[in-house]
């Protein structure tokens, strides 16, 4: 029984560690959405997550690129910046601060990617040529000259591994290299985001969460008595997922008592009752709300969808039927003059 029981114990023990290095992990490739979190700073008031691995690789953006225009526009970046997001970028994430006196909100993009220092570095040094270089922590901070009176706002960014870069305002960004070498808390240890973490869906393609302050919805609801329901709601979180060939969108309220919930779900079902009203003149929108599901419970309020990718289809065609040439499903390259035809030419057009 040893030998099997060691057995046993070796393959629990490699899964443990497996799963710890996928949820710990910031390396490009094996990062996950939680992972990356550890990178965003607690100051943060808003997050936003985007897995562009999997969004560049879906069927539907595929076939998008297949269109000769995108195509061109896609490759034209790929020739500048020598990164392929389709292959070499993994997640964007977004942490920004609540909104200063000013109006100003400090703020970092962390980009997860595989990319070659030496030669990105150089590409962005020969187009900014007034960068200043500070040494922080070991770790070297590029800074751009910043707008006339925007003490701190000057746009700096610095090269985290070769995994990792950091983007956003000089505040933001030295918050992140404090993060990355382990002397900060991340954003998961703010009272005010770490519920709105909890439910949000990470594992979506793409989410978001942010904090709502109460000063700012009471004094909403003072000028508009329409908002007054909103009165209680503490955090929004945002999800859209592609699963099953059906785009899954989920949006949460939280905060509030259960009287208020329930009256602000009463609200959104009677506008979108409202809307079921012109659906005999335009039954794409009848579809539409029928996928909308609004529910509320004892802290939170629940917009939940289901949207068929026919359904999709349908609502992107009456756009192309509608505006015409500003929305296009697959737009058609410029009409060059006939040429006479080749044996290559025959082949294409298969």
């Amino acid at each position: 029984m040893k030998t099997p029981l060691r057995i046993g114990l070796a393959i629990l023990l490699a899964i443990s560690l497996v799963s710890c290095a996928q949820q710990g992990s910031l390396k490009a490739g094996s990062a996950t959405s939680k992972s990356m979190l550890q990178l965003i700073p607690a100051a943060s008031r808003a997050v936003l997550m985007v897995d562009v691995h999997r969004s560049l690789t879906a069927e539907a953006v595929q076939n998008a690129l297949k269109d000769p225009k995108a195509k061109e526009k896609y490759d034209e970046f790929v020739k500048m910046a020598g990164i392929d997001p389709a292959k070499d970028v993994y997640f964007l994430a977004l942490g920004l601060s609540a909104a200063q006196s000013d109006g100003n909100r400090d703020g970092a993009v962390v980009v997860n990617l595989r990319y070659d220092k030496a030669a990105l570095l150089a590409k962005i040094k020969e187009k900014a040529k007034d960068l200043q270089e500070e040494d922080y922590h070991g770790v070297m901070i590029y800074k751009g000259p910043g707008k006339p009176g925007s003490k701190g706002m000057s746009p700096a960014g610095a090269f985290l591994d070769d995994s990792n870069i950091v983007i956003g305002s000089d505040k933001f960004v030295r918050a992140v290299i404090d993060l990355y070498q382990k002397k900060a808390d991340p954003v998961g240890k703010s009272p005010e985001m770490k519920p709105l973490l909890k439910v949000v869906n990470t594992a979506a393609t793409f989410w978001a969460a942010s904090a709502i302050p109460q000063e700012m919805v009471k004094q909403a609801a003072e000028k508009n008595p329409m908002l007054k329901n909103l009165v209680g709601l503490t955090g929004l979180t945002l999800s859209f997922d592609y699963a099953n060939r059906n785009l899954v969108v989920e949006v949460q309220g939280l905060g509030g008592t259960k009287e208020q919930n329930k009256a602000l779900a009463d609200m959104l079902t009677g506008l979108k009752g409202m809307g079921t009203l012109v659906a005999d003149k335009q039954p794409l929108l009848g579809e539409m709300l029928k996928t909308i599901e609004i529910s509320s419970g004892a802290d939170n309020v629940k917009i939940y969808a289901s949207i068929p990718e026919e359904l999709l289809e349908k609502a992107q065609k009456v756009a192309q039927d509608k505006f015409g040439g500003l929305v296009q499903i697959n737009p058609q390259a410029p009409k060059e003059e006939k040429k006479p035809e080749t044996k290559e030419g025959a082949e294409i057009k298969k």
